[in-house]
């Protein structure tokens, strides 16, 4: 697998904006996601061409690391807190662009986070399998979720080399059919499944066979967030699904408030990676939890 550019080259013209991508393709604001998983389609061919599935599938075979599981984790963890590293994203432009991988997932590990999200796309979220493999070689006790826009199953047989535990599915990237595909691959090949819905027309993307559901509290077209996502999705998805809220958060009450609406996770990056020392930021925020009796 091809190395992301060094810390040094994150800022060149190899990164483009949502804005710019719209602008070349003659694109408004409603077609981000169809954007962003244009470009990932493309992304994929090509590692494709350099890299044949079987030759992952040979990694695979020698391969002998245990997972460590995401939903046990969540259903355990006192604060349920999925700390992510993130250097930039398509709405804010740059968070910390020479953010060091290994030195911030060690401190959220060692801050208490339940799990660690890393993202691994380039041009939109300064992302690379390079800081996986950062994070993968320092976390060991707690799961590691590789997120990105999964659109072919090559992506989750790579997943499972790059070392990840669980896997994030974004309804609104994929049909049913890929969903149920990509769900059994990724469980056979010991992989757990967050999946990621955002309006009520992809309740229907909910099987049993998912691990955990997850509510995006950001419109995927727009950008914009929108707590009240979560609060009214949440009652149509059924107890039996461990449930997490996505983006947009930022207040330690607001976590409180929805852990007793029955959430047991809560996914956050931006709100800790725009700080100078994102592990300490994590770890204050978990205080505030904590002294709530949560």
């Amino acid at each position: 697998m091809k190395n992301v550019p060094s810390q040094m080259s994150r800022r060149d013209k190899t990164f483009i904006t949502v804005g710019e991508a719209q602008l070349n393709l003659r694109l408004d604001a409603e077609n981000i996601l169809e954007v962003i998983c244009a470009n990932k389609r493309l992304e994929v061919a090509g590692q494709k061409a350099a890299i044949d599935i079987s030759h992952l599938e040979y990694a695979l075979s020698l391969q002998k690391r245990e997972k460590v599981s995401f939903k046990q984790a969540l259903t355990v963890s006192d604060s349920g807190i999925i700390a992510e590293f993130k250097r930039r994203s398509p709405s804010k432009g740059w968070i910390h662009p020479e953010a060091d991988v290994a030195s911030i997932v060690q401190t959220y590990e060692a801050s208490g986070a339940t799990a660690i999200s890393c993202l691994t796309d380039e041009k939109f979220f300064g992302g690379g399998f390079d800081d996986f493999k950062k994070a993968r070689a320092i976390i060991s006790k707690i799961p590691l979720l590789r997120k990105d826009f999964i659109i072919d199953e090559y992506q989750i047989y790579q997943s499972k080399v790059m070392g990840a535990d669980v896997i994030l599915l974004i309804a609104a990237c994929l049909t049913r059919e890929e969903t149920t595909l990509f769900t059994k691959i990724a469980h056979e090949l010991g992989m757990e499944v967050l999946l990621e819905i955002h309006d009520e027309e992809e309740l229907s993307y909910i099987q049993s066979d998912i691990d955990v559901v997850g509510i995006n509290n950001r419109n995927l077209k727009t950008f914009e967030t929108d707590i009240r996502h979560t609060i009214e999705l949440a009652n149509r998805i059924p107890d039996t699904f461990l449930k997490i809220s996505e983006s947009g958060l930022s207040n330690p009450q607001t976590v409180i408030d929805l852990h007793q609406k029955g959430f047991n996770g809560f996914l956050m990056g931006e709100n800790f990676m725009k700080t100078a020392q994102p592990g300490e930021t994590l770890k204050e925020f978990i205080g505030k939890i904590k002294k709530s009796n949560l």
